[in-house]
């Protein structure tokens, strides 16, 4: 049994300012496995079950909110393979059954270690520790961002996809962009939604990618994983007006940000684009917990 390769449609959403918009809803690809995480893992994981003398387990790394070892965690409850996950902060052990995500990558079976911050920094050295530990094991790095990640990225891209000018993904990792980025056809542009402000991502994506196709727009709204009352009204009117669901760390600020960009006539008359839904889903009821302790406005499911 492997992860097979899945369709998905491609919704138009309005026409603004004589531009049409599309999204391509990565999200529907699988309850649990959504988006591009089902692609970044789809070359890791196959490859890793084509071996059939590996004693199987897999580890990654994620903080506590992150859809990744959620995901990570759904693999292993399908494939019935031990996970791990190292996460982020030593001072959410204590606490870890107050946070949604991590409960629900429990019941799916997975085991934690809470690291420092300061020792989850160099997580090359965690990995050839946990290496030695386990010397049978997948590692798959943060976000689930690698060469194979990159490769698995081009399954989002189809021949329905050639016919759209832009090409548009949030950006955490980078991998994703730097797939569709590597995959897409010379006459796209590639537009990256970055929700975390890294000064090291266009270099990194640049050498997955190997293409100078794909520009950086920030979409923080502030910082990673800050949700402002704005997000969450744009998020709310989007589902209200056309029947789809954001998440609010990364789809929800990128769809944000890009109708900025249209109603500012950032795009010519004419052009059509096209946004991947890149899942996520998952961490909404974790943030509607944190906003319902500080009494604010909530992302209606």
């Amino acid at each position: 049994m492997k992860l097979p390769i899945i369709s998905v449609p491609i919704v138009e959403i309005q026409l603004i300012n004589s531009v049409r918009l599309f999204i391509k809803r990565e999200d529907l690809i699988h309850p649990e496995i959504s988006g591009n995480k089902f692609w970044k893992l789809f070359y890791n994981i196959n490859q890793y079950l084509e071996n059939s003398k590996l004693e199987k387990k897999i580890i990654t790394f994620g903080g506590a909110f992150s859809n990744h070892i959620f995901t990570v965690s759904a693999v292993g409850e399908i494939y019935k393979i031990p996970t791990l996950g190292i996460i982020r902060g030593e001072e959410v052990e204590e606490k870890w059954q107050e946070n949604f995500t991590l409960r629900k990558a429990k019941e799916k079976g997975m085991d934690f270690r809470f690291v420092s911050r300061e020792n989850y920094r160099d997580k090359e050295k965690l990995s050839k520790e946990l290496q030695k530990e386990f010397p049978d094991a997948l590692i798959i790095p943060e976000g689930g961002s690698n060469e194979l990640a990159v490769r698995g990225i081009q399954h989002m891209l189809t021949n329905e996809t050639k016919e759209f000018d832009y090409l548009c993904c949030a950006v955490g990792t980078g991998g994703t962009l730097a797939g569709i980025s590597r995959y897409g056809t010379e006459k796209q542009k590639v537009l990256g939604f970055k929700v975390v402000e890294d000064l090291s991502l266009k270099k990194q994506i640049f050498n997955w990618s190997g293409k100078r196709n794909f520009e950086l727009i920030s979409a923080s709204f502030g910082s990673y994983g800050k949700i402002t009352d704005e997000n969450i009204r744009f998020i709310n009117d989007f589902q209200e007006k056309y029947g789809i669901l954001l998440d609010p760390i990364y789809t929800g600020k990128m769809m944000q940000k890009l109708f900025e960009m249209i109603e500012e006539n950032y795009f010519k008359s004419g052009t059509k684009i096209l946004a991947f839904h890149t899942g996520g889903l998952q961490g909404i009821e974790g943030a509607n917990e944190m906003l319902k302790k500080k009494n604010r406005e909530e992302i209606r499911l």
